[in-house]
């Protein structure tokens, strides 16, 4: 079966080495608003009887939702055989439950809306709290892509002397995978409570590594405020200014730019969401498994 990939605007580096990768095309569509704010789309590629891919990460999705959703009904209406959903960055799974009266699980409307009009999705490291698959959310073949691996290799192609730092003891099992794939040693701040307001934060065995590289990793970074706070902690027990590492760069507001400010020697993350901190490329294993996933639609 050939193989299409379409992509939502701001997916198209991702969309063009995926491609390559997949031995596919680009397709060319046409997605834009009409004055009164309504989508419009139109496929300009032939899509009949092939399998298409549609590349959109959803970060901020609201926007993203109508058109993507008119493009896949739109290519079955052309004579698609499937449409396939990479979702690098996967919205709305902070509300798996209700918290307060009246509220909605919006995860699993979200996943029932996806699973409608898609025939598979890709995704990498979803924020899971109290879910234990996204099989729970999707009632769709689909696919979790982690990005540990490809962060070690990254450490150890560019990075001597690193040390791998968790904020938390709640880090320590995703720092310790990651540190341990990259072939460094890790250590997780300690917290020390004095009194409901004084917390002193220790970096252990410090005096190993004051000649080494901190690298701190997230999986999210939003707000970036725990980086900026363990960036602080660092400061002050006499370390070198960390390389801080993410899988997805949200970045509300001002939060590059006070991460940035904070000393830090570099910010490097995913491309999962396009960012000027994309330096990791997940394209190749993206690539690999969504085909792998095509299998079995």
């Amino acid at each position: 079966m050939k193989t299409i990939l379409f992509c939502l605007p701001g997916n198209e580096e991702l969309t063009e080495l995926m491609a390559t990768k997949m031995d596919a095309e680009v397709g060319k569509a046409i997605l834009r608003k009409f004055p009164d704010g309504e989508s419009y789309t139109r496929i300009l590629s032939d899509v009949k009887d092939k399998c298409v891919v549609l590349v959109c990460t959803l970060h901020e999705p609201d926007e993203k939702l109508l058109p993507l959703y008119f493009l896949s009904h739109t290519a079955k209406s052309l004579g698609a055989m499937c449409t396939c959903l990479v979702a690098p960055y996967l919205a709305y799974m902070r509300q798996d439950k209700v918290f307060n009266e009246g509220e909605g699980v919006t995860s699993g409307f979200f996943g029932k809306l996806i699973s409608g009009f898609a025939d598979s999705i890709t995704t990498v490291d979803p924020h899971l709290h109290r879910i234990s698959s996204l099989g729970e959310v999707y009632q769709i073949p689909n696919k979790v892509i982690h990005a540990a691996d490809a962060i070690s290799d990254w450490i150890k192609e560019n990075i001597e002397n690193p040390v791998l730092i968790g904020p938390d003891s709640e880090s320590e099992q995703w720092v310790s995978e990651v540190a341990k794939n990259a072939g460094a040693p890790f250590t997780v701040l300690q917290k020390v409570r004095h009194g409901d307001r004084d917390v002193e934060v220790s970096v252990p065995d410090v005096d190993k590594y004051k000649d080494a590289t901190p690298i701190l990793v997230d999986d999210i970074i939003s707000t970036a405020r725990t980086m900026i706070e363990t960036v602080v902690h660092l400061k002050k027990a006499g370390m070198r200014p960390p390389i801080c590492v993410g899988i997805h760069a949200v970045f509300s507001g001002n939060a590059y730019q006070d991460l940035l400010d904070s000393g830090v020697e570099k910010i490097v993350t995913c491309n999962t969401i396009p960012h000027p901190s994309n330096g990791i490329d997940l394209s190749d294993i993206l690539a690999k498994e969504v085909k792998k996933l095509m299998r079995h639609i």
